[in-house]
């Protein structure tokens, strides 16, 4: 039988896989090129080819090459070609034509016009009839790859692309090409799991590919069993009996493969593609073979009698949701559920975005390129095992919340948190002793006492007792797993020494503060708490802001203020939610002002000042402090106040302000201009928790200025003397 020079096609990085399959079909001379594999062989090869490849898209038989460098030689290069050895003149003709880095023509569809009317004027002339056009299913389809000046003259054997099986519903859309499916599942080794009795399982299977595919793999079925056309049927030189002998094998090979097949199952939440699903295993022949059921990624699970095989799938990516937040969240989910019910399974899956691979927590293998349709995605490849998992990298607080709520659900106590617990039951007995005596409701329990454990843990207590954890950021030495069960190893015991229910305990992560992060919504739950400080009363929100609404260091400076605030008039600057102005009004402030730049903050000021009856001559001011301040101490007729705190933050670029504040650099013209509002006697508490600050006392020589930092740190945060500085001043 004559050797005929041969070229399959294939999807980008599917080269290799083609070629294996060219090769142990019997191809000669088999040579990767892009998007393709260059043979040699016979009639019969070619048609194995087209009836066995998985990988393939097009078959051609190269007819001729010639340059071009004019349309006309286009036209006569077509025409050389004896085109009766090929078509009958009233056989139906298609002609496919691209073009590259070619002046002459550039246009495809001119160029496959030239092509076809050299076809035709050649039949026309000898026989006075020409062959019809058809794009759909033609006797013969005639390929033109123009690049640069050379033409390469093909016969498309393949008709249309081989990845079209016959089982697909052509109304059903589908993410993933039945060539690539078949790739991945090549890739991962499929056939020899299969081979061994393991079992195939898709869990997000959509319309079923995957598991057809492999079904296909498995059983020995020729994926071009089912198709009812190729380019050669309607070719003169087709041999009919050596094709109906190809398909005899194919079909008897089928059904020996049928007869031991493995487990083959999918699953897949949307009732309508477990259905097209269940049309497409049905047009395959496949009924009974593969089991396909509704049901959810989270309640994936195999049966007890499924050996462990391969999980493939090609689950959602953005393109596809269109949510990264959804998408992230479905990949941990995803993962959750391989790590608790698929150990000792292996698994490969396409994604377009190698972050999301991280999201699953388990340890890939090299990851291996492919594209699905112009989308360059890889293929990730991994065993279930314990030694491979990993926790993902958080990329949120909230996500990092997320984590280590889920590992108190499943965490086991170690030694190390018991040593937690029992310094937090120490603490408990002399700091809740002192608390107690003190009639202190709200206190520091623990801050970091131990290394390992990381944390503050602040009590709140009012009709019930609530937990406040911050998390302070970890060294980037620490493995964030460790650290995350460490952490979840705390967040077991507080609520156990507490004797309180876990829902009362909240965590938060605390980064170095940057900008207005204090500011910054955190949720939006709107769950407020009372509880009572000095006999004055305040909301606390533990959900949705990176802080309370009340800074339980500054217990003893706002005690002071009210102990000293009796008819005087009192500035509260940078005010936060007004804890120190209620503070003020409580010990009978004649007036007060109270300033900040924040709505949400004022309005929470406002209801403590309704939560405490406060009335009377008590201002509420939304403005830029610094600007603010300015503005009063250039004025005529300045402000006068008795008594003034200042609490600035370490750095705000807030957009409500024109310039970036930074209180180091500041901090001496903030404090000159609240002095300057001061009455003869007036005194200013200045205070500050940046922990690298230093005063500059010799700009502000002509001030009696007093470092009080040491009587305005609390018992509860003694082990942190740094906690902030405080001064107070007078002029």
């Amino acid at each position: 039988m004559s050797q005929y020079p041969l070229f399959a096609t294939t999807p980008k990085a599917m080269e290799g896989i083609l070629a294996n399959e060219i090769k142990a079909l019997g191809g000669q001379n088999v040579r990767e090129k892009m998007a393709g594999v260059a043979f040699e062989g016979d009639l019969a090869l070619a048609y194995r080819v087209c009836l066995w490849s998985r990988t393939a898209n097009r078959v051609f038989l190269p007819l001729s090459s010639f340059e071009v460098k004019s349309q006309q030689d286009l036209y006569d290069g077509v025409k050389k070609i004896n085109w009766f050895e090929h078509i009958k003149p009233d056989d139906s003709l298609a002609v496919s034509f691209s073009s590259k880095n070619n002046p002459a023509i550039n246009n495809t569809h001119f160029g496959a016009l030239k092509v076809k009317d050299a076809i035709v004027d050649q039949m026309r002339a000898k026989f006075n009839k020409r062959p019809n056009i058809d794009t759909d299913r033609p006797s013969i389809r005639v390929n033109v790859y123009l690049h640069n000046e050379t033409a390469q003259l093909s016969l498309d054997l393949s008709g249309e692309s081989l990845h079209k099986r016959g089982y697909r519903d052509v109304n059903i859309a589908a993410p993933i090409k039945e060539n690539l499916a078949a790739a991945i599942l090549l890739r991962a080794g499929w056939p020899k799991i299969a081979e061994q009795g393991g079992s195939l399982l898709d869990p997000m299977c959509g319309s079923g590919t995957m598991l057809l595919e492999g079904a296909m793999i498995a059983a020995d079925y020729a994926p071009g069993l089912q198709r009812d056309y190729f380019g050669f049927l309607g070719w003169k030189k087709h041999d009919a009996q050596l094709w109906q002998s190809l398909l005899d094998e194919a079909k008897q090979r089928r059904d020996i493969g049928l007869s031991k097949m493995p487990v083959i199952v999918g699953f897949d939440q949307d009732r309508r593609t477990v259905v097209a699903a269940l049309q497409h295993v049905e047009n395959a022949g496949l009924a009974g073979k593969i089991h396909i059921e509704r049901r959810d990624i989270a309640d994936a699970t195999a049966a007890e009698s499924w050996p462990k095989g391969l999980i493939a799938c090609n689950p959602p990516y953005g393109e596809r949701l269109g949510d990264e937040t959804e998408t992230s969240e479905l990949y941990r989910r995803f993962g959750e559920v391989l790590k608790q019910r698929f150990v000792g399974w292996q698994v490969a899956m396409i994604i377009s975005n190698p972050e999301l691979g991280f999201r699953l927590g388990v340890r890939s293998q090299k990851p291996i390129t492919l594209f699905n349709g112009a989308l360059e995605c890889k293929l990730l490849r991994f065993n279930i095992e314990e030694q491979t998992f990993f926790e993902p990298k958080a990329k949120s607080q909230q996500e990092r919340i997320e984590q280590i709520s889920r590992r108190t659900e499943t965490e086991q106590p170690d030694n190390q948190a018991e040593m937690f617990a029992n310094r937090l039951r120490k603490n408990l007995k002399k700091i809740g002793k002192w608390a107690k005596q003190n009639h202190v409701n709200c206190y520091r329990l623990y801050d970091a006492d131990l290394p390992e454990y990381a944390v503050a843990v602040d009590v709140y207590q009012g009709d019930k007792t609530w937990v406040n954890v911050q998390e302070y950021e970890s060294p980037k030495t620490i493995d964030p797993a460790k650290a995350n069960q460490r952490l979840a190893g705390a967040m077991m015991e507080i609520p156990k020494v507490l004797e309180i229910p876990k829902e009362q305990v909240f965590l938060k992560i605390r980064r170095k503060q940057k900008s207005t992060d204090q500011y910054e919504k955190q949720g939006e739950s709107g769950r407020f708490h009372v509880v009572e400080e000095g006999g004055c009363k305040f909301w606390v929100n533990f959900e949705d802001y990176l802080d309370t609404g009340l800074f339980l260091d500054h217990r003893p400076i706002r005690l002071m203020i009210q102990k000293q605030a009796k008819g005087k008039r009192f500035l509260n600057l940078f005010a936060y939610t007004g804890s120190a102005s209620v503070h003020a009004a409580v010990g009978g402030a004649a007036s007060s002002v109270t300033v900040d730049m924040s709505n949400t903050y004022l309005d929470w000021a406002k209801r403590n000042f309704d939560l405490n009856g406060i009335q009377g001559d008590h201002k509420l001011l939304r403005a830029n402090c610094v600007e603010w301040l300015a503005e009063q101490a250039g004025a005529k007729d300045k402000p006068q106040f008795d008594l003034i705190f200042l609490d600035p933050p370490t750095f705000s670029n807030s957009k409500k302000m024109d310039e970036a504040f930074d209180i180091q650099n500041d901090h001496l013209h903030l404090v000159r201009n609240a002095t300057a509002l001061l009455s003869p006697d007036g005194v200013l508490y200045f205070s500050t928790n940046f922990r690298r600050f230093k005063l500059d006392r010799q700009a502000l020589a002509d001030l009696q200025i007093e470092d009080i930092s040491a009587k305005t740190i609390p018992e509860d945060f003694a082990r942190d003397q740094k906690i902030h500085y405080c001064w107070r001043i007078t002029r």
